[in-house]
Parts: C-alpha cells; sequence; structure tokens
C-alpha cells in the first residue's frame, strides 16, 4: 500500500511503543524508513521489543523507560530524545482503561486513567511541540482515540471523558499550531485484539467476541489496518488534513453505539467477576514489571 522508503528521514515517538496496538504501528513505520522512538514504564519489555523490530525489520529503534504521568521526567526524556536528533512526528499511544460502574470509581480509579490518557498525552505533546516551535519545525501527531468520544462512553467515564479532551485538544492545536506547520489528527479505532485491553474490557470473553457479535461487518479489526492508517497520517500524503479524529470500526458506533452500554444489563454478580478478573490482570502486570 505504501511505497519502501516512505518515512525515510523521518524520526516518530510512539508513547506505549513496547506492545500492541503501539508496537504494530512502530514496526509500520520503521519497516518503511523511519527512525524510531518507543517509550513505556517497563524498561525490561523496551529493550526486548526493540530488538525483536530491528532484527524483524532492520533501521534503528531507541527506547526509553518513562511515566508520561510525571510532566517533569516526560520534559526530561524529550529533551534527551531532541538531544540525539529532533523528532518529526508523534504517536500518542498510551493508555488506560477498565469497565466499571461509574458509582463503583473511586478518585483513585479515576486517577489511574486520567493522569495517564489526558495529562500524560498532553504533557508528551507539549513537550515535543513547543521544541518544534522554537527550532521552527513542523509536525505530525497522530492521537488514538475511541469513537465514544462523540456519543459517550458508559462504564468507562474516566477513559470517555479524558479521551474527549484529547479530541478536542487535537482540534484546538491543529487551529492554533498549524501556522507552525504541525498537524494533529485522530484515529477512534474500534476493537483490535490485544491481550491487555481485552481483559480489562472484556474480562471472560474471548479476544473480538463481544466485536463479531455486534459489529456491521461481523468482524474485530486488525494490526494492519490500524498500521496503514496511521502511517497514511503520519505521512505527507495530505498535508492539508489536520484537527480531524477518523473512525476505524466498521460503522460499529453508527450502526450499535460503539461502546459498552449493553452492560446496564449486568447485575452485583457480573460486576464484582469482571472486577476480580481485572484486579488479578493489574496485579500480574505489577509482577512483571
Amino acid at each position: 500500500m505504501f511505497a519502501p522508503g516512505l518515512f525515510d528521514g523521518q524520526r516518530i515517538l510512539v508513547t506505549g511503543g513496547g506492545t500492541g496496538l503501539g508496537r504494530a504501528m512502530a514496526a509500520k513505520f520503521l519497516e518503511l524508513g523511519a527512525e524510531v522512538v518507543i517509550c513505556g514504564r517497563r524498561e525490561s519489555v523496551l529493550a526486548d521489543t526493540a530488538a525483536e523490530l530491528m532484527e524483524a525489520h532492520g533501521g534503528t529503534v531507541e527506547h526509553h523507560a518513562l511515566d508520561i504521568r510525571n510532566a517533569a521526567a516526560v520534559d526530561e526524556v524529550i529533551g534527551e530524545i531532541f538531544a540525539v536528533k529532533p523528532l518529526t512526528g508523534l504517536v500518542n499511544n498510551a493508555a488506560g482503561n477498565f469497565i466499571a460502574r461509574t458509582e463503583d470509581v473511586s478518585p483513585k480509579g479515576f486517577d489511574a486513567v486520567a493522569n495517564i490518557v489526558m495529562r500524560g498525552t498532553f504533557y508528551v505533546t507539549h513537550a515535543v511541540g513547543t521544541r518544534w516551535i522554537k527550532a521552527g519545525q513542523g509536525g505530525s501527531i497522530t492521537s488514538i482515540l475511541v469513537t465514544w468520544v462523540r456519543n459517550g462512553g458508559p462504564f468507562t467515564v474516566p477513559s470517555a471523558m479524558s479521551k474527549a479532551a484529547i479530541d478536542v485538544m487535537t482540534k484546538s492545536l491543529a487551529a492554533e499550531w498549524g501556522r507552525y506547520g504541525i498537524r494533529l489528527n485522530g484515529i477512534a479505532p474500534g476493537e483490535i485484539p490485544t491481550e491487555g485491553m481485552n481483559k480489562r474490557l472484556s474480562p471472560g470473553m474471548e479476544p473480538g467476541e463481544r466485536t463479531k457479535a455486534r459489529n456491521p461487518m461481523g468482524r474485530p479489526g486488525t494490526m494492519e489496518e490500524l498500521q496503514n492508517l496511521a502511517a497514511f497520517l503520519m505521512s505527507d500524503g495530505c498535508q492539508w488534513l489536520s484537527g480531524e479524529t477518523i473512525a476505524m470500526d466498521g460503522a460499529q458506533a453508527l450502526g450499535t453505539g460503539g461502546n459498552f452500554y449493553e452492560l446496564r444489563a449486568w447485575g452485583d454478580a457480573e460486576w464484582q467477576a469482571a472486577r476480580a478478573a481485572i484486579e488479578a490482570t493489574n496485579a500480574q502486570d505489577r509482577k512483571n514489571r
């Protein structure tokens, strides 16, 4: 779909690039000639991913352990990245989410999502964008959003609120920073099965099972489809495209709302089981760090 060398001379940072969607997008950019930088909280995962991507595709993958919730740490690491070579692109992919009745969400639970998705995404975008502006350099930013920014996200309110904030940031900065040659766009994907998100959003179900039953096309999305859309948005193929969020969900949001509204039928037993499953996943993740 894309010419080899499309991203020659480009240097792209992918947050949350060690696993899942971030890793897949990083792999595509690398395959098309970009120098790639990935960041995330787990150093060992990042190191393994960087080595595996370079073995598979060649090129250069730089990695940095970074908790994007820490504004000072973000500015320091972005400074280190630019000191080696300035970035030309940024993909805001790092996120956190879980399903829960909103009356059961504690302030700590809300902050666990909002501090990553809303604050962390702003910190990284600001740190990169201000350096581009100071240097008189343009760039492209793509943020991974959700279709719920358009119609709400019952049972995922912390994420829906935070992603909506990033959607508005995308529109606002596209208008404000366009004069500097900086473009911002968003992708709102439907379900693309990954182990981590499936365990937090569809506990007890097979990856893709929920989407197969509800999606107009009868299937979830694929990594390749996300890779291709992200590559297009990050490329120079249409530099007048800015301030847009593109849904890639097989029309599920149009046909069904694309959110978790059907969980209103769950009772206490179902929610208790889901919470136990999510807490077990979180505990395992902490053990693996």
